[in-house]
């Protein structure tokens, strides 16, 4: 069973990465890119509030083995899917450059560009500090709120509720204008909705907290998603998007196994509002970054169309600054 999780963690390195890349592809028009995202967010948010539901169903009525083989003949649809789609897509080429050449380069561009650098930044601190929450809900269940199974799956489900609102919130959004004030904005709601959170000792307040966190952490992902795919250049989308991959996937265990360590240490609650003050630094920190990447970001947009004004520098003289 150990080695199966290895196994799909493997793939999961590789399929990422490739979808977030595929899902421009997908998308003409670069003004669409923030719907497009957001209607993404909204169907993995609704799909985390009916799995779980529908898996309880099928374990209590045929065990695990059938749900986890239900799950896999499920994929037999998102193949097809794929296989019906037409896409006017360039055909690949092949480089002459070595792998960890490419890799490199990506590095070196991550590294260089400030907008993506600082995004990619404080997306790593919030999936290092903020995320891994999750892992201490039973305990808030049981021991702060003393509720059982049914409080847990109350406080999962507002965090769900919270996120696939912001989501849709996004999706109704007509430009991405503006997504650079949101990063700032959901990572200090997050932060602040976690410190609460660790302060409340009352299931009804505590569930309107989890609403606040779900909401400000899918805010946080799909603006940070948006912008850096908005800004990177297509022969380098593969690799910018890896990085944005592991700060969000890589980053999440070791959080755990944090907010763990704390939680073991000076209680759950405290561990929370811990992670959540980082967040808010994080915000504070960010805010403090924007004049200068809003400098380097408007030229990039006008040459998109994204807005007007007199051009400047290009997207390839921006990097390296």
């Amino acid at each position: 069973m150990i080695w199966l999780s290895v196994f799909q963690g493997l793939i999961n390195a590789f399929d990422m990465p490739g979808r977030q890349a595929f899902l421009v592809q997908m998308v003409e028009d670069k003004q669409d890119l923030g719907n497009a995202i957001a209607l993404n967010s909204s169907m993995v948010n609704m799909a985390r509030l009916l799995g779980p539901a529908l898996a309880g169903l099928v374990i209590g009525a045929v065990g695990e083995g059938y749900c986890f083989l239900i799950d896999g003949i499920s994929y037999l649809a998102v193949i097809a899917s794929l296989l019906m789609m037409h896409l006017n897509v360039a055909p690949a080429r092949v480089s002459a450059v070595p792998m960890l050449e490419q890799l490199k380069e990506g590095w070196t561009y991550v590294c260089t560009f400030r907008p993506i650098r600082t995004i990619l930044l404080l997306f790593a601190l919030i999936s290092l500090m903020g995320m891994p929450f999750m892992v201490l809900m039973p305990i808030f269940a049981s021991k702060v709120l003393h509720g059982g199974p049914h409080t847990l799956g109350f406080l999962l489900g507002a965090s769900g509720v919270g996120a696939l609102i912001s989501a849709i919130s996004l999706a109704l959004r007509k430009s991405v204008r503006g997504l650079t004030t949101m990063i700032q904005i959901s990572a200090g709601v997050f932060g602040l909705g976690l410190i609460c959170f660790g302060l409340s000792r009352v299931l009804l307040l505590s569930l309107f907290l989890m609403l606040i966190v779900g909401f400000g952490m899918m805010q946080g992902l799909a603006a940070s998603n948006t912008v850096i795919q908005t800004l990177v250049p297509e022969d380098k989308r593969g690799r910018v998007m890896s990085y944005y991959t592991m700060a969000f996937v890589g980053m999440t265990p070791f959080g755990s196994l944090l907010a763990g360590a704390l939680a073991h240490r000076l209680g759950a609650p405290h561990a929370v509002m811990i992670t959540g003050a980082f967040c808010v630094a994080g915000a504070v920190w960010f805010s403090t970054q924007l004049k200068s990447i809003r400098k380097i970001m408007r030229p990039i947009y006008v040459e998109m169309g994204i807005i007007r004004g007199k051009a400047g520098p290009t997207l390839e003289d921006q990097v390296g600054r």
